[in-house]
């Protein structure tokens, strides 16, 4: 039944046509709709719009694009700030009609790859992400602009490292680690600061943990340490000082990541069923329905516990 509702959902969404982007001076809101229905069964709904900094920046990017509509980063800028709304069925479309006008840029797969793992479409956004590879094979690497700055605005990451991450996360979502794995690994020479050593860390360890490769999850968290410069990924630099042993489980300061962190590790350390069930239980009940803590934890609660 939840398959059936997720094609009737895709087939309603591919009655609005992304043409409706280009010759228009339509500058009105996102239409609010059914944006996914999760795989434990809930119908997530586009929220209201308030006004406010992320409001202003959509308004700005909107105008922007219909003012250059042959602009690729113009139109990413767009779909971007269209999804940072909660907006993730529009920003399809409208990195649909990037990739209509912009065949050979890859950053419209990315982007469009990435609100298909928000609305659990995971197949194609394993489509995305390929093709994105493909794209940027033998390409020199670029910097990544940040939507949402980190504290010292400094971006932390590049095309082609994200195209990597997600495609390595997405397999992760599908049960195929040995595809994620090489994912993250090829993610991995992209990494410049400490913030992407323990993401991808995070990760990996986790991966090599389910492949039984313990000797590799060991030298992956190793890489990690109590003293690193850490902008913004502090919940996975905590997770990894948890894996190494260098953090109580009585220390760690909880959110989503640590939710899903500990869930994981009593699968996969302690074989305790029963005290995983208890940390998933608890970001199921509490996190963001589009976080990839979230996102990976729904996804693990169905192949752990409901297709027995």
């Amino acid at each position: 039944m939840l398959m059936k509702n997720l094609y009737l959902l895709a087939f309603a969404l591919i009655l609005f046509s992304c043409d409706s982007y280009q010759n228009s001076e339509n500058l009105s809101n996102p239409v609010h709709t059914i944006e996914t229905i999760t795989l434990l069964g809930d119908t997530l709904y586009s929220p209201e719009i308030k006004g406010g900094k992320a409001f202003d920046q959509f308004k700005s990017a909107q105008t922007t694009y219909f003012n250059h509509q042959n602009n690729a980063e113009a139109l990413i800028w767009y779909g971007r700030r269209t999804a940072y709304l909660g907006y993730y069925q529009e920003a399809i479309k409208l990195f649909t009609l990037g990739i209509k006008n912009h065949p050979n840029d890859a950053r419209f797969y990315r982007h469009r790859g990435h609100r298909y793992i928000s609305t659990r479409q995971y197949d194609k956004a394993i489509s995305d992400f390929e093709k994105a590879a493909q794209l940027i094979d033998g390409q020199p690497d670029q910097i990544e602009p940040d939507g949402l700055p980190n504290a010292k605005n400094i971006p932390l990451s590049t095309l082609h490292g994200n195209i990597w991450y997600h495609l390595g996360l997405v397999y992760y979502l599908k049960n195929d680690m040995n595809d994620a794995l090489k994912a993250f690994s090829k993610r991995s020479v992209t990494q410049k600061y400490d913030d992407n050593i323990v993401s991808g860390g995070h990760w990996l360890y986790m991966i090599n943990s389910r492949l039984n490769k313990i000797e590799e999850s060991n030298a992956v968290i190793n890489e990690v340490h109590q003293d690193m410069d850490i902008i913004e990924n502090m919940s996975y630099h905590q997770s990894c000082l948890f894996y190494k042993g260098e953090l109580k489980e009585s220390e760690i300061i909880i959110d989503e990541i640590a939710l899903y962190s500990l869930a994981n590790w009593y699968v996969y350390e302690k074989k305790d069923m029963m005290k995983a069930k208890e940390y998933y239980q608890s970001l199921l009940s509490t996190g963001d329905p589009y976080s990839f803590a979230y996102i990976v934890g729904e996804a693990d609660w169905i192949r752990l516990f409901e297709k027995n």
